[in-house]
């Protein structure tokens, strides 16, 4: 390689700069004190272990496994994998390393990575934060989970109009049961509905048996009322059914009165990571940012695969696009060189508020350090900070 080329990054990785870096970090702080303070233990897992271990989730998300780098152990000559996600991480850890009774609550922070980018203008080496719920199947803990969502975005400086969206994958998989369907439709139909392709979807489902249900689910998919009134009174009545509608409707209701001036909007057939999600799902969307800043949703069953399995729920978001739009100047004071006391005590005292002061050495001069905003100059036997 030409050494005019051995400073380029591979596409979707890319440094990150001082002044960048600063918000990212003083993002992840914020973050992750909230979090301590809502009860969520903070947990770091390795950045690569054997596949196996990352597999609870590929074999239900094909999504994950193919977004996952896998190398050889050269000690071991067993395939590892770079972990894409750290859900599955955290999993084994409540199964088998730090398994509790009751309720586990734990977060975390860390760079994943990904074959390819996962949405438009994204990185490949995400630096993902969140938090996961473990041993409670109750509608408390998805609330729960959605408000800590909504709070950490507050807390780490979202300003903009957000908007959450809440879906749950039970009204659709309890009605592709009840007709008995394939897998094959059921794939077709999953396709009509995340493309919000009514047309095809009205001609699609006029074979199908319930095919006015899974018409009026697609049409009348963002509104509660009109869905119910136009389903079948059979598929009404199903538990499955029922539990789902149910579950969507108290979420929605529960977290309008915590947040009352939150855009709440409904979608059941919101089916990204349909085989991984087993309940409802939420997401918060920002103007003019085609991904989502945050989501989440309940994965019961995610520990089966460590031998312990347990109702699930969680969220996670990218730091670095959370941090997007975001910029901090850095004020650095250049202090001269020199050991008297008072000079090093005013050092000191400006280091002890939190500056950043940078003290000269040998025969540098003030343009040595060109990124300072200020400097420490003695004027009438006293230290004092002049902008440059």
């Amino acid at each position: 390689m030409p050494i005019s080329e051995t400073w380029l990054l591979p596409d979707g990785v890319a440094d990150v700069l001082p002044e960048q870096a600063q918000v990212i970090e003083t993002l992840r702080r914020t973050a992750l004190d909230f979090l301590a303070a809502r009860g969520y233990q903070l947990v770091y897992t390795p950045f690569i272990e054997y596949i196996e271990s990352l597999s609870s989730l590929s074999e239900s998300n094909q999504d994950l496994d193919l977004a996952t780098f896998k190398v050889i152990d050269q000690l071991s000559g067993r395939l590892l994998g770079v972990r894409a996600d750290m859900t599955p991480q955290v999993a084994r850890i409540d199964a088998h390393v730090y398994p509790v009774e009751g309720v586990a609550r734990y977060c975390y922070a860390g760079t994943v990575l990904h074959t390819k980018p996962q949405g438009f203008n994204t990185t490949r080496a995400p630096l993902q934060l969140g938090a996961e719920l473990f041993g409670s199947d109750n509608i408390d803990a998805d609330v729960e989970m959605i408000d800590v969502m909504l709070e950490l975005l507050k807390n780490t400086g979202v300003t903009e109009a957000i908007h959450l969206d809440i879906g749950h994958v039970g009204l659709f998989r309890s009605l592709v049961k009840h007709a008995g369907l394939n897998k094959a439709t059921e794939s077709h139909l999953s396709d009509l509905y995340q493309r919000k392709a009514l047309p095809e979807l009205a001609e699609y489902t006029q074979q199908l048996k319930f095919g006015s249900d899974f018409y009026a689910l697609g049409r009348y998919a963002s509104d509660l009322v009109a869905l119910k009134s136009h389903l079948s009174q059979e598929i009404l009545e199903d538990s499955a059914f029922q539990e789902a509608f149910n579950a969507v409707q108290s979420t929605q209701d529960a977290i309008q009165q915590r947040w009352p001036n939150l855009h709440i909007g409904i979608d059941v057939v919101e089916l990204r990571s349909y085989h991984y999600h087993t309940g409802l799902m939420y997401a918060v969307y920002a103007p003019n940012r085609a991904a989502p800043l945050a989501q989440g949703g309940r994965y019961d069953g995610i520990g089966e695969h460590f031998g312990r399995a347990r109702p699930a729920t969680g969220f996670s978001c990218d730091l670095y696009a959370l941090s997007a739009g975001q910029f901090k100047a850095l004020e650095v004071i250049v202090a001269p060189k020199g050991n008297n006391a008072d000079l090093v005590k005013a050092i000191q005292g400006l280091r002890d508020q939190g500056k950043s002061v940078v003290q000269l050495l040998g025969q540098d001069e003030l343009n040595s350090v060109p990124n300072a905003t200020h400097q420490l100059v003695n004027q009438a036997g006293e230290w004092k900070l002049e902008k440059i």
